[in-house]
């Protein structure tokens, strides 16, 4: 069984726990994302003035950048219950009459991962988004009757990490749609502060800057190796952390300088020392490193992506030449060239190079 990962996207509930209690309550205390709070705040407060409830929200993005908690700001703002649930949750109409049904006026529903839910609740979320209302079949076959069912006035907050597989008509009935960006170096040492703050560490600015520079863009994760190196300075009877505590604490944790965890610089090992630097089959890629496909795909390949470590092909993946000295490996001469001449025989448009050709090839 693989080591827990403290970059990876799931969390144990202990870990939830104390996510729970780090997160802001109102916009005011949130970090980063100044596009879509300002746009959010402004359909929040127009939506009190006029004495209504908000229009249903979407927040789409990657993992651990704020969307729970976005949902639960909107519910603290417009001064309502939230009710919590899932995508995965939500299988059949039946599931979603049953939520829908025991709303309360004003109340807010968070519907996590929504892209997850199975059509026919879809179907019948639309309905309920447009004209709150729901038509409950009761009976099989030609005897089946469908009973409209009144809803009370509620505020849908949605929440997806693949905006891509909304379909439109789902889409289309949110009033506000927000896109949440990977957060800037400066903006994770707001939010370490914050929490800092909130678990009364002594950390200074270096400390800041060491672990905020480690954690991929993103606050979930900031978060997490701040309480790890809390653990690390604890055990060592360190008082204040500094950049020299912080960076001693996530070496032993395995999260490098740009944030690699164990599984990444395998899977970049592997591709550099056992395929030459690729292209080499995800599947094949995976059986390398021992870990599963879907663990490979979506758990390290996203970031080694976007920090531009490894490039996805028609023919398979590629370590990209800053993986070669991130790893401290010599890049062979000629190798990007070589593949970028014969990459696209199958077919691909030629466009597509910009997803994995370094500048200037």
């Amino acid at each position: 069984m693989a080591e827990p990962s403290l970059v990876a996207a799931g969390e144990e509930p202990e870990e939830r726990a104390i996510e729970a209690a780090l997160r802001p309550k109102n916009l005011d205390d949130f970090v980063g994302q100044h596009r879509v709070r300002k746009q959010l705040s402004l359909v929040l407060q127009a939506s009190r003035m006029r004495g209504r409830t908000a229009d249903h929200v979407l927040f789409s993005g990657p993992p651990g950048l704020g969307k729970t908690t976005l949902a639960m700001i909107v519910a603290a703002e417009m001064n309502a219950p939230l009710r919590l649930s899932s995508g995965p949750a939500i299988q059949h109409a039946g599931d979603l009459a049953a939520i829908l049904s025991s709303l309360s006026e004003g109340e807010v529903l968070f519907l996590d991962e929504i892209h997850r839910m199975s059509r026919p609740a879809e179907e019948m979320l639309y309905m309920a988004m447009e004209d709150f209302r729901v038509d409950i079949v009761v009976g099989k076959g030609a005897g089946a009757t469908a009973i409209p069912l009144e809803l009370p006035p509620f505020t849908l907050v949605g929440a997806t990490t693949r905006a891509g597989l909304l379909p439109g008509p789902l889409r289309d009935r949110f009033g506000f749609t927000g896109h949440l960006e990977f957060y800037s170096v400066p903006e994770l040492e707001l939010v370490l502060r914050r929490s800092a703050g909130l678990l009364d560490l002594k950390v200074n600015s270096a400390g800041f800057a060491e672990i905020a520079g480690r954690s991929r863009g993103t606050p979930r994760i900031a978060n997490r190796l701040l309480r790890r190196v809390r653990d690390w300075a604890l055990v060592h009877g360190i008082e204040q952390i500094d950049s020299r505590a912080a960076s001693a604490a996530l070496d032993m944790y395995e999260v490098d300088k740009k944030g690699l965890d164990r599984l990444d610089r395998a899977v970049l090992e592997a591709l550099i020392t056992k395929f030459g630097g690729g292209p080499v089959g995800l599947s094949t890629l995976a059986i390398a490193v021992g870990e599963e496909t879907e663990t490979v795909e979506t758990v390290a390949e996203p970031f080694l992506v976007r920090e531009g470590l490894l490039g996805r092909t028609p023919r398979g993946r590629i370590a990209m030449a800053p993986a070669w000295t991130h790893l401290g490996y010599a890049i062979p001469s000629g190798v990007f060239a070589q593949e970028q001449l014969d990459i696209f025989d199958s077919g691909e448009e030629a466009a597509g190079a910009g997803e994995w050709a370094p500048e200037g090839q």
